[in-house]
């Protein structure tokens, strides 16, 4: 992995949205630091799974990325490309290779469209074919790659399921041909009988197309499944990196240990016999995050030096980065 060129590099990506007071004369008074300081590389075909608790920072960094949210510091490079520098020329490039799957399929696609309009845009606004006869049937590929009727084009979202309009917002991601999408949560709307679905259109679109994904979730038994990598979020920070199965049988950060002793196991034996590890006290505010690690306020093994020294970013084991004083 590490002689493959990254598709995707992000280094010290940070995202702080400001507080203002005031009417008729704003003055900034604090910000939100959603995201303050994300390192990671995806290489081609992969998928790197990030996962954290809501509010930790997972779906902007995934906004960041794709320049949807300006980026306060850091920078982006998309194949070969990077985003704080790149003319409207880049731009229309970056657009066209790197796309977004929506968390919520109700919310991203435009109700006063038909399908046909939604996932004809991104060949209309990128020119890549010049006829409406042309468009209307490749929309018609489009749909019957992703599990759809290509005799859907005239229907409205509103005349589709949960699932049939998270498959709509994949046709239209896969429309003008990408190699890199984000997965902002695409199966988190979604009925517990669609999801394995979804998911499983996904893995298929990525083995037929050679995609490359950033898979954002809640689920970790989900991103286990899916994901080749995983990167543990909290408070803005990524907090541990490595391989999937390094993560889930080995994790290094007390955060992530903890994340997973409440993943449910199906054997009820081994599920009782499991030590549960119970965090203290709540999430701290972004808008005033702690001192030193982020995590210490609620960490188990904590010590005098994680409220006021931040810990280094290792690589512990090969392809294995945590960051932590007591590992």
């Amino acid at each position: 992995m590490n002689t493959v060129q990254p598709l995707v590099t992000v280094r010290g990506l940070k995202k702080h949205f400001p507080i203002t007071q005031g009417l008729l004369i704003q003055r900034q008074v604090g910000a939100v630091y959603a995201v303050d300081g994300v390192n990671f590389d995806i290489y081609p075909g992969e998928t790197l799974g990030l996962v954290g608790e809501s509010g930790c920072g997972k779906t902007t960094v995934g906004r960041t990325m794709l320049g949807l949210y300006a980026p306060t510091d850091g920078e982006v490079v998309i194949a070969g490309h990077n985003i704080r520098h790149a003319s409207k020329q880049e731009w229309m490039h970056i657009r066209r290779k790197a796309q977004m799957i929506f968390q919520d399929p109700f919310a991203s696609l435009n109700p006063r469209w038909t399908v046909s309009g939604i996932v004809s845009e991104p060949l209309r606004v990128h020119k890549l074919l010049n006829t409406h006869s042309e468009r209307s049937v490749r929309v018609q590929e489009l749909l019957e790659m992703v599990g759809l009727s290509g005799r859907l084009l005239n229907r409205f979202p509103h005349e589709f399921s949960g699932g049939q309009r998270q498959r709509i917002g994949i046709a239209r991601a896969l429309a003008s041909d990408p190699l890199f999408i984000v997965c902002d949560e695409p199966i988190s709307a979604l009925d517990v009988s669609i999801q394995a679905q979804v998911v499983n259109l996904l893995e298929d679109l990525q083995d037929r197309l050679g995609l490359t994904y950033l898979f954002i979730a809640h689920d970790l038994s989900m991103v286990r499944h899916i994901c080749d990598r995983v990167a543990v979020m909290y408070l803005g920070a990524i907090v541990e990196l490595g391989p999937r199965d390094d993560v889930y049988e080995s994790p290094l950060h007390p955060y992530t240990r903890a994340l997973l002793s409440a993943v449910p196991i199906p054997d009820p034996r081994k599920d009782r016999s499991r030590q549960r590890i119970i965090l203290s006290g709540d999430v701290p505010s972004p808008i005033h995050p702690p001192s030193g690690c982020r995590f210490h306020p609620r960490c188990p093994i904590a010590v005098s030096r994680c409220s006021t020294e931040v810990p280094v970013w290792r690589e512990l084991t090969p392809g294995h980065w945590a960051a932590c004083h007591e590992i």
